[in-house]
């Protein structure tokens, strides 16, 4: 390690210019319990308010925040990944803006890696979102578990402590779908979780509604599982296994002669259903072609369009 920085806090910011200063004061009171040598990176995801002039005023306060502005909004797990690829320090702490990670248990994940830990994650014991948020976020992670066949817990997001053989692993990955912490599963290395304190959000909402829920979801399943297409394929047996019963049940009954020509009704709705079966599974397909697409045009993940602090 030819850093000198021992630790980079890394932030996503969106729609926060309330709470930059309040972020940024608190992370260094608590990064200073572990050493001087520390930086903060502030991503900005080009969001609506005035959220670049807030961290740009911090960032002439003090050189160790660093800001960094992306060119438009491209997503909160392209934010982080922007600020991994410009930290710096032996120790990487990834954390949300909005404050209920709470930079207070930065020290108490730093104490633990001491035990040989690489990854130390955040596990929130009581999360303080309101009711259609914990539950919306349960059914996205036990939807994610099942679709990619990997373990998701809805109380462990990005926060957490991570150390620069895991970051390197991390930016290594080249896929052009990224969501950080099925990434940090991915690349393994010794885990461990602490419980923390969730802290209720200072102002505002979550900017994941339901339907970017539904949205990444999707994204992440094509990105990291074949699962669906395995389901799809399972189907069309159980389909193939079925017709060949009825096909079975019918040429015993021509043979005895209890044979009847069927009504106009099931035909139909056996053409419209077999049909809509092979269209959905048409589309599983497409959606892979898709993503395939994109990933072969290799186009970058992010653009910044400004720096304050950053070499």
């Amino acid at each position: 390690m030819t850093s000198k920085i021992k630790i980079s806090v890394i932030s996503p910011v969106y729609r926060a210019e309330n709470i930059i200063s309040e972020l940024v004061l608190r992370v260094k009171k608590a990064v200073e319990v572990i050493s001087e040598e520390y930086e903060i990176v502030l991503v900005e995801d080009c969001g609506p308010d005035s959220s670049w002039e807030a961290i740009k005023l911090e960032c002439e306060k003090d050189t160790r925040v660093r800001g960094i502005k992306l060119s438009r909004n491209f997503g909160q797990h392209y934010a982080i990944n922007c600020g991994l690829e410009h930290a710096k320090g032996e120790w990487v702490v990834v954390m949300d803006c909005d404050l209920q990670d709470q930079p207070e248990e930065i020290p108490h994940l730093f104490n633990k890696t001491k035990d040989g830990y690489k990854i130390v994650q955040a596990q929130r014991f009581e999360r303080q979102d309101g009711f259609f948020k914990r539950m919306t976020s349960k059914l996205f992670y036990r939807a994610l578990s099942y679709l990619t066949g990997v373990k998701h817990d809805a109380s462990i997001a990005n926060f957490g402590i991570y150390h620069r053989d895991v970051i390197k692993a991390i930016l290594s990955m080249k896929e052009s779908i990224k969501y950080f912490p099925t990434m940090v599963k991915w690349v393994g290395y010794k885990t461990t979780t602490i419980e923390v304190l969730h802290a209720e959000r200072l102002e505002g909402k979550s900017s994941y509604s339901l339907k970017r829920l539904l949205n990444l979801a999707l994204d992440i399943i094509l990105a990291y599982s074949d699962k669906p297409i395995r389901l799809v394929v399972k189907m069309g047996l159980v389909l193939s296994m079925t017709s060949f019963l009825f096909a079975l049940i019918y040429l015993i009954r021509a043979v005895v002669g209890d044979f009847s020509v069927g009504g106009y009704a099931s035909l139909i709705i056996s053409i419209w259903f077999f049909s809509g079966i092979i269209i959905s599974i048409l589309g599983v397909i497409g959606l892979y072609v898709g993503k395939t697409f994109e990933s072969v045009k290799q186009r970058p993940i992010f653009i910044v369009g400004e720096k304050i602090n950053v070499e």
